[in-house]
């Protein structure tokens, strides 16, 4: 029997240290919680406009969450969160609580904020959204805010969707967003843009290159107030000008060239 599972979703392959350093946080606050991911652990969103295959995909996960008796599900991305509570749970009998990462966290905070002990120099502009029913917008905030040496800039922008993917097929719309959280950080004067789910994180990071500034999850960041290393691979790739080269042949004929180069290399390449 597990105590908690931390379903991390289907689309966090490229940001395995958010994943180690998630799991690793709920260890350091009390929260034994065993990772579940993978195409086996899917919510069914990606194959929405299939609803029968979703709808088995969404069965087969919760079936599996039902069968490991845990008390409860954390999880990160927000699209699994929502379907967790609108139709999995409805549909197969929920039978555990369940709770985004960053709201675990911030209800341990009195065993989180005695473990942030490094120094982090930052004035940071969160990339908060509107519509989701997470918690994060409040969390997040609250999080950083426990980090010494951080300022959280308050600004009244919210971008649309619960996250940045929900804009990517509107014309025009991720640009708008980017440029309004750009106006924002210069209105506030802070020189790093903190994001806060994995949609949002591949879409930013680019500005790192390209707008001068710092781009970090604020997984990142408590991180680093807590001494913890890590590596954003996927930030380097995508701000790389080489990304082939950055990955590296050996790990491209691990993961499978045509892949690689069907799904990989033209997202790290866009503008």
């Amino acid at each position: 029997m597990t105590d908690a599972l931390f379903w991390y979703g289907c689309n966090m392959t490229r940001h395995a240290e958010i994943i180690r350093l998630g799991t690793r946080m709920l260890q350091a606050v009390g929260v034994g919680a065993q990772p579940v991911g993978g195409p086996a652990a899917c919510c069914g969103s990606p194959k929405e406009s299939t609803p029968r295959i979703a709808e088995g995909m969404a069965n087969r996960t919760m079936q599996r969450f039902n069968q490991s008796g845990a008390a409860q599900v954390i999880t990160w991305c927000p699209t699994c969160h929502m379907n967790l509570d609108d139709f999995m749970g409805a549909t197969q009998g929920k039978q555990a609580d369940s709770a985004h990462l960053a709201q675990v966290l911030w209800d341990r905070r009195q065993e989180l904020a005695p473990l942030l002990t490094q120094q982090v120099g930052a004035r940071v502009v969160i990339d908060l959204h509107m519509g989701n029913g997470t918690g994060v917008n409040q969390a997040v905030p609250g999080l950083l805010r426990l980090i010494p040496g951080l300022e959280v800039m308050d600004h009244p922008y919210r971008a649309p969707s619960y996250m940045c993917f929900g804009l990517a097929s509107i014309p025009g719309a991720l640009e708008d967003a980017r440029a309004n959280m750009l106006a924002a950080m210069e209105q506030t004067g802070a020189d790093t843009l903190v994001t806060i789910f994995h949609s949002c994180h591949r879409e930013l990071v680019g500005l790192e290159r390209h707008a001068g500034i710092r781009v970090l999850n604020w997984v990142h960041l408590l991180a680093e107030s807590l001494g913890w290393p890590y590596q954003d691979e996927y930030k380097a790739w995508r701000n790389s000008t080489d990304p082939e080269a950055a990955i590296g042949a050996e790990r491209i004929a691990a993961a499978g060239e045509d892949a690689v180069r069907r799904l990989v290399l033209p997202e790290l390449r866009r503008p």
